[in-house]
């Protein structure tokens, strides 16, 4: 079957799933193989849910009549999700990515878009090569512009990406320590975030611009239209007025939003922000509804949320963590004008050969500053000598801050996705 006679199929039914868990009526199932699943074999499971049809890649699962028989079913869907952006020529496609502050950001640059456009945006963090398809396939007929996040670990990765999202304009975060493993490096990391912006030069795209870092300048040369955003000697500049509880920004160059009172918490997040009102500010998004959905924003999922729990204070940031994001995160908890801090870190993932080291650099920044306690979690903290608590996981780690009955006490919990950390915080 062509991707023609299948993106026909698709407009009758326009609601794709990789999950039987998640099917509704008349959804399209494509039958996804993983490395300890065979999605073809829930071909029929997913026809008795519903699903109109089953995209399959191995003759044994068809049902007649009911299943849509292809070479390989990821590069059908990522094919159907090409042909299904090819119907949007007239509408913006924003691309972000980033070592981090890619999800805080989309979801900054959604809520200012949105206020004046119809948005279709990444859900949650599904950033990779099943995600952005699913991204994709899931805008409709009415929309106006398109923000899509782009998550790698490895070189080539975006640029895949951007052959079926063909993004006109994009923004790469920053570029820090983070895949290392699959990177390469630095300058692996730097040279894999950068094929968005290899991708907007030769496309004639757009791109905002961090241009408080060098190396993203660097980086963004020769692109046909660059939007610059920082705290100096930009189109849109900004600075941090202050961080404790919330961020507080004030925009003194580009649209008169005034002083912008965040829900976010670090002054990490000012680049987020201030992206997001470049952003707002390029697409013409009034200076008013700028400021408005930037304030009535609020993290989830465990990024830099601000917890009280009796009458303690915690952020739990457990999200994710890198060497770059961790120092910023130790450094701006270190700054808060209060007593009584603990921090609770959980280990890094995806370093490779410098996960030791990156792990012994961050127990160094740890001990240059005073704290209540410390206690280091998991992974490669566990193969470091240092002077503070350690436990082997977060049920380890929250079985102890159970007992310490903590009051008026500030916590940092942060640490990679799989070490799971905010169960410390589960009853």
């Amino acid at each position: 079957m062509s991707i023609d006679q299948l993106y026909n199929i698709y407009l009758l039914h326009p609601s794709v799933q990789t999950d039987t868990r998640k099917l509704k009526q008349g959804d399209l199932f494509f039958a996804l193989k993983g490395d300890n699943f065979n999605g073809n074999a829930f071909a029929q499971q997913a026809i008795d849910a519903g699903a109109a049809f089953a995209v399959i890649d191995e003759a044994a699962y068809e049902i007649p009549g009911k299943t849509i028989l292809v070479d390989d079913v990821l590069t059908t869907l990522q094919q159907l999700a090409k042909h299904h952006r090819e119907q949007f020529k007239n509408i913006p496609f924003l691309a972000i990515t980033g070592s981090n502050g890619k999800t805080t950001t989309k979801e900054l640059i959604h809520a200012v878009l949105s206020s004046r456009f119809k948005t279709y945006t990444t859900d949650g963090n599904l950033n990779n090569h099943i995600g952005i398809p699913l991204t994709i396939l899931k805008i409709k007929k009415d929309a106006e512009i398109a923000v899509i996040e782009m998550g790698a670990n490895h070189q080539k990765e975006i640029e895949s990406y951007c052959v079926y999202a063909q993004p006109t304009h994009g923004v790469i975060t920053n570029c820090g320590k983070a895949h290392l493993e699959g990177f390469g490096g630095v300058e692996g990391v730097r040279k894999g975030k950068g094929e968005l912006f290899d991708y907007l030069r030769s496309h004639n795209g757009a791109a905002f611009v961090m241009w408080d870092y060098d190396y993203l300048r660097e980086m963004s040369k020769e692109i046909p239209t660059i939007i610059k955003y920082g705290t100096a000697d930009a189109n849109t500049q900004g600075k941090m007025v202050k961080s404790e509880p919330f961020l507080e920004v004030v925009i003194h160059t580009g649209p008169e939003t005034g002083l912008v009172k965040t829900q976010l918490v670090g002054d990490y997040n000012l680049p987020n922000v201030l992206a997001a009102v470049a952003i707002g500010n390029y697409f013409k998004v009034p200076a008013d509804s700028i400021k408005t959905a930037i304030e009535h924003y609020t993290p989830s999922n465990s990024r830099s949320q601000l917890v009280k729990k009796g009458s303690n204070t915690i952020i739990l940031d457990a999200y994710n963590a890198n060497p770059s994001s961790m120092k910023l995160a130790i450094e701006n908890f270190a700054k808060l004008p209060v007593e009584n801090k603990v921090l609770m870190l959980g280990a890094m993932a995806e370093l490779g050969e410098e996960s030791i080291e990156e792990h012994k650099a961050i127990i160094t920044l740890i001990t240059s500053f005073q704290w209540k306690a410390v206690v280091l979690v998991g992974g490669d903290f566990l193969k470091t000598t240092h002077p503070f608590l350690s436990f082997a996981n977060a049920t380890e780690a929250r079985n102890w801050f159970t007992r310490q009955l903590f009051e008026n006490t500030h916590l940092l919990i942060k640490g990679s996705r799989s070490m799971q950390m905010e169960k410390i915080l589960e009853a």
